[in-house]
């Protein structure tokens, strides 16, 4: 596998060897639902990120970093845990993050960090629905699941409600180890929560001016394309941004190290950039992909998308949909609308770094906890099939204090995060860390923790989707040239050579001269999972 390893300079300042001197500040900055391929430094040929190809052109960008879960939540507590979610507790949205388990923030605040989170968390379920199996039979209470994670109303953080009702004592602090939680919640013109209560005290007609009720005029049809009329200034991109940037103003932060999580919850849809970033960008001049009716077999669940009629308008989707050409190109460019903003606000951050003289001491890293299929495969959104498109996001590590290579095709995944954020804090990781510690790939040593294949799960809800009856649990085995994915109670599965076909349009699992390496790599995807399973806790002694 190629790997540049010739490194190179950071910065123009002299970096200081990691680990020596001052401990370390991060900023942690986390979008929502962005594909890898959707920054002008992945090489995207109409989007302009200028600011983050910054982190890129002075850092290490990650050409092939996998989620841990294709969805929100899931993907969010492997973050944040370094456990996958077959063991840390969320194995789906709405099944909220237990308080029990360990967050590498709680060790960096136990260390003396100061830790600050703005914008999207979607740690706890963001609604107050019912549970979607039932009501406990017995009652309320600790019988109520296998696994007892405490009071129900421990977890409302996150909703909108609890914010309108009681502000930001809606939270109690610490949240999974942040001191400080501006959240956010929800997508597009209508978040909730922090923003929310500041957008009544800005806007008190907020209800007149927001939604697809109150959009501008337009003339898309691409499904969840609403114009929205709240202002630039007033939309949750900006509001992050500026909670950030005053966080970083404070003159507390040359005090003591810090870890600020700034997520946004752009571009997820609806597709709702605001202002001059609603058609700073044309439908037309959007390449539509080149798989986007290239499919020679396609699996059963692909199909089953492929058959439903194609619809539009602003009502919400939660499962792939099928779109038209035209369809797509306007969703496309209405995403890079949607993070060019966010790159807008990257900017301002960088900058806010800099004049406060931590930019020399802060490691910088971008992220994303999924991607959107965007057109390809005729498909919109995501959900249940784990195309590149949807399972591989982008990745930039910027380190002021060291040399670094200019990239990396080492395989990491998601839960690699924790371990390597405490690595470089100097704090070892707790037991039942399930990551590997990446430090060693920022210095081009690749071959020491080289990866020959990593582990994808999903876990959707129970509801009939995709052609299956009920909970679709998919699991995905990407080696450095394959992709195999299983899916419980079929008899089917997937499998692409992603070097002779990088779109993924061959199905492979049917193949006569591939059942031999079928064969392999279902052992390979049985030993991954027999790897992952939970080693906590530490064992006081042989008994």
């Amino acid at each position: 596998m190629s790997k540049q390893k010739t490194p190179r300079s950071a910065c123009s300042a002299s970096p200081s060897a990691p680990g020596q001197g001052k401990r370390p500040n991060f900023v942690f900055i986390m979008t929502d639902q962005q594909r890898a391929d959707y920054l002008g430094c992945t090489g995207h040929p109409v989007l302009k990120t200028p600011h983050i190809d910054r982190l890129a052109a002075n850092g290490t960008r990650f050409d092939r970093f996998y989620v841990a879960s294709p969805v929100c939540m899931p993907n969010r507590a492997a973050l944040m845990t370094g456990r996958m979610t077959s063991v840390n507790g969320v194995h789906q949205n709405g099944q909220d993050l237990p308080h029990h388990m360990t967050t590498f923030t709680e060790l960096l605040q136990a260390h003396g960090y100061d830790t600050a989170l703005f914008g999207k968390a979607h740690l706890q379920t963001m609604t107050t629905l019912p549970p979607s199996k039932g009501e406990n039979p017995v009652g309320k209470g600790r019988l109520a699941n296998a696994v007892d994670i405490g009071d129900e109303s421990e977890y409302l953080a996150e909703t909108g409600a609890q914010w309108l009702e009681k502000g930001a004592a809606a939270v109690n602090l610490p949240f999974y180890g942040f001191d400080v939680a501006d959240i956010v919640s929800f997508h597009g013109d209508t978040t909730g929560c922090a923003h929310e209560v500041w957008l009544r005290e800005q806007l008190p007609d907020l209800d007149k001016v927001r939604g697809a009720a109150n959009q501008l005029p337009h003339d898309y049809t691409c499904p969840q394309a609403i114009r929205t009329a709240l202002p630039e200034a007033l939309y949750s991109t900006a509001y992050i941004r500026d909670r950030a940037v005053d966080y970083l103003q404070d003159a507390a932060r040359q005090e003591a190290p810090f870890f600020a999580f700034v997520s946004f919850p752009d571009p997820h849809h609806p597709f709702t950039p605001p202002g001059k970033y609603w058609d700073q960008y044309q439908p037309e001049d959007m390449p539509v992909p080149e798989s986007f009716s290239a499919h020679r077999n396609p699996p059963p669940h692909l199909q089953w998308v492929l058959d439903q009629p194609i619809v539009g308008g602003a009502g919400f989707h939660h499962t792939p949909t099928r779109l038209t050409r035209r369809q797509a190109q306007e969703a496309m460019a209405l995403s890079c609308g949607m993070i060019s903003m966010i790159d807008d606000a990257v900017g301002d951050i960088l900058k806010t770094l800099e004049a406060q003289g931590l930019a020399d001491n802060t490691i910088v890293i971008f992220n994303s906890d999924h991607g959107d299929y965007l057109g390809d495969h005729g498909i919109l959104f995501k959900g249940g099939l784990h195309f590149q498109s949807l399972i591989r996001v982008a990745m930039l590590w910027h380190d002021p204090r060291r040399e670094q290579v200019a990239k990396t095709n080492v395989l990491c995944s998601t839960v690699d995060l924790a371990p390597t954020i405490l690595a470089q804090a100097g704090i070892t990781p707790y037991h039942g860390m399930q990551g590997v510690d990446f430090s060693a790939l920022l210095n081009g040593q690749g071959d020491n923790i080289e990866r020959e294949q990593i582990l994808v799960e999903e876990d959707t809800y129970a509801t009939d989707i995709l052609g299956f009856t009920g909970q679709i649990r998919a699991r995905t085995l990407v080696t450095r040239r394959y992709r195999l994915t299983v899916y419980q109670g079929v008899d089917w599965g997937e499998l692409y050579d992603l070097q002779k076909d990088p779109l993924e349009s061959r199905n492979l699992w049917d193949s006569r001269g591939h059942a031999a390496l079928r064969k392999r790599l279902l052992w390979q995807l049985l030993q991954m999972m027999m790897g992952y399973a939970d080693s906590s806790p530490w064992p006081r002694q042989e008994a």
